[in-house]
């Protein structure tokens, strides 16, 4: 038996790395996965790994940043499956490198567009579904960045507040009706594409880009960076019975790198 046996996840977000990782994690744990990205191909190749572990999978290509979109996305998942018992907010957007008081207010608000609005987006239109079915589970991917003072990542930095603000509100609003909505937040996660940063780094610095990650993996209390799939199970969990207490909180994958 899976932590999830019966339960229809909708995942936003999918990609090579954390969707792809997320949308398989709640598949192997019993669950049917409604997958939804701009890129169809992308959606439609992890469809099919989900398919291959015996879970119904939907792909439903779109923008989390379109209000048409998210809609039309939250109705298929409906439509297909009868249910929603858990939301994955994964869409995000990284702004441009860019110091804080030189930046426009347009970019700014395109960061809030993606990493936030769609979001809330995504969250309004689920809930009325998950309370029907007497409850549900939201999980919003937020990130360290929060926790770390970078220059050159304030609107992304604000963005990320506002999420981690807008999903306890949600959890206090939602938990009257067994609505717990809960946060994730990585630190660098290990892959291909941090792989490929690691490497643009290296050559700048005249060094090696497994010399990168160990200087940063230095700094963690278990020496090294998580994967996704690590970051994945604990968004299951959030969505799973065992977490039936929790609600309103933020959980930091990081293998140690700072605590809370």
């Amino acid at each position: 038996m899976g932590l999830l046996d019966g339960k229809v996840a909708l995942v936003s977000g999918i990609g090579p790395g954390m969707g792809r990782d997320l949308a398989l994690a709640f598949a192997r744990e019993g669950a049917d996965v409604a997958l939804t990205a701009r890129t169809e191909a992308r959606v439609e190749a992890v469809a099919a790994e989900v398919r291959a572990l015996g879970r119904r999978a939907l792909a439903i290509p779109g923008s989390a940043a379109d209000e048409t979109d998210c809609k039309r996305i939250v109705a298929a998942t409906e439509a297909e499956f009868g249910r929603i018992d858990c939301l994955v907010n994964n869409a995000f957007q990284q702004p441009p490198f860019e110091m804080l008081e030189a930046q426009t207010l347009d970019t700014i608000r395109a960061s809030f567009e993606i990493n936030l609005f769609a979001a809330l987006r995504l969250s309004q239109l689920a809930a009325p579904i998950m309370r029907r079915e007497g409850g549900g589970t939201i999980v919003m991917v937020n990130s360290a960045i929060m926790r770390e003072p970078l220059p050159t990542m304030g609107a992304y930095k604000m963005a990320k507040h506002a999420l981690l603000g807008m999903a306890q509100q949600l959890a206090a609003e939602l938990g009257p009706d067994n609505i717990r909505v809960n946060s994730i937040a990585p630190w660098y996660i290990k892959g291909e594409s941090l792989d490929g940063y690691f490497r643009s780094v290296a050559a700048e610095q005249a060094t090696t880009a497994e010399a990168i990650e160990a200087d940063i993996a230095a700094q963690s209390a278990l020496r090294r960076l998580p994967r996704s799939d690590e970051i994945s199970d604990v968004a299951v969990f959030l969505a799973s019975p065992l977490a039936r207490a929790v609600t309103g909180q933020c959980i930091d994958v990081n293998c140690g790198a700072f605590f809370q």
